[in-house]
């Protein structure tokens, strides 16, 4: 099936008791016992599993071509479970400009837990050979990369992976498999932060990871996510599949304003330099186009000519883009990334980075426009 189909019908069906064509939120913790003792409807206690939560489990998989799926908490709870389940003195290769949140993570909270963590420049193929390891278990990548929107070789990283006997993975919150399905490049696992695209409306908290086929490290995480308990609940589930029902024709909508809108900053006097994957002047542009079907995503970055003074008050100027940290919703939000990130960043200070939403694109080049002009 296509992914607009399997949006709408995986890991759904009518729900037998009632004929009820919307799921109905299953938010009971605990299962009834047949009296031999048995489960025989498959849920014994809520944080093991849930009517919702497989639901959705079961939908990501399909839309990502995947063997199986786990849903978390967070994005970063993703994270934690995944470097939860290396072993003391295990090599974690990481993309010199990965998402801040995911670097705060590994080096304060498991700064005690004798993680070899490396960070390498991914666009370069021979640099992330030569950053491999006796030791590296894990290679982690990003693309796009956030904010810079740099853009990594699938195919060429998943090799080096396979031939170091690590696991790789994928950060594919930017691009959901709408337009990009890293496993189908020999990826072995790809995470999101649902609290993006996948759930669409800024209303919940998620994460998940997907699998390719069997291996340790989703098993651990399994064990994670349920022994540890870093599920998201019921509703939290229910709300994030009821967003994959358009995660399609939304994200189709997105990348397409945001294509407009980044060949508006191109030619803009206020700007310096566009970040964006559909630019033919994008560095890496044939490269995306290979491995991004169907459009470039919604998230476009830029440098405001001047410096950080200058970027802070085009971004006050805004009346249609929101300034607020996140993305992937179906309004258009704006920030300034270095100061969210905080004194460590090392993201420009001129930099604004923009998610894109389903607003019609002549409003949000006007608003961008009397914003950068002003």
């Amino acid at each position: 099936m296509k992914i607009e189909t399997l949006a709408v019908h995986a890991g759904r069906k009518v729900d037998p008791a009632t004929g009820a064509v919307a799921q109905p939120i299953h938010l009971s913790t605990t299962f009834e016992r047949d009296p031999d003792g048995r489960w025989p409807r498959g849920f014994t206690y809520s944080r093991e599993e849930n009517p919702n939560r497989d639901s959705l489990e079961y939908c990501l998989a399909a839309l990502e071509g995947g063997r199986r799926a786990l849903a978390f908490a967070s994005g970063l709870a993703v994270v934690t479970a995944v470097v939860q389940g290396m072993e003391p003195g295990d090599h974690l290769l990481f993309p010199d400009d990965v998402y801040y949140g995911l670097r705060r993570l590994v080096g304060e909270v498991f700064e005690k837990w004798r993680i070899d963590a490396g960070f390498v420049d991914m666009t370069d193929l021979e640099a992330v050979r030569a950053a491999i390891k006796p030791t590296t278990r894990l290679v982690w990548v990003e693309t796009p990369s956030n904010p810079l929107l740099k853009i990594c070789d699938l195919a060429g990283i998943a090799a080096i992976a396979r031939q170091a006997n690590a696991i790789s993975i994928c950060d594919g919150t930017f691009t959901t498999p709408v337009l990009q399905r890293p496993l189908d490049f020999g990826i072995d696992m790809v995470m999101h932060s649902t609290t993006k695209y996948i759930g669409g409306h800024s209303d919940v908290v998620g994460g998940a990871l997907i699998t390719r086929s069997d291996n340790y490290l989703f098993e651990r995480c399994r064990k994670s996510q349920r022994t540890g308990g870093a599920i998201p609940s019921p509703f939290d589930c229910w709300l994030t599949r009821r967003g994959i029902d358009t995660l399609p024709l939304r994200v189709k909508t997105q990348s397409a304003n945001a294509a407009r809108i980044a060949d508006f900053l191109v030619q803009h006097k206020a700007v310096e330099q566009v970040n964006y994957p559909g630019l033919a002047a994008h560095p890496r542009h044939e490269l995306a186009a290979k491995q991004m079907a169907g459009g470039f995503g919604g998230m476009v970055s830029f440098h405001v000519k001047g410096g950080r003074k200058e970027a802070m008050e085009a971004a006050a100027r805004m009346r249609l883009f929101i300034r607020a940290t996140s993305l992937g919703g179906t309004h258009s939000l704006i920030e300034h990334r270095a100061s969210v990130e905080g004194p460590k960043s090392k993201t420009p200070q001129n930099l604004l980075r923009a998610s894109i939403g389903i607003e019609h694109s002549d409003d949000l080049i006007a608003d961008l426009d009397q914003a950068l002009t002003s």
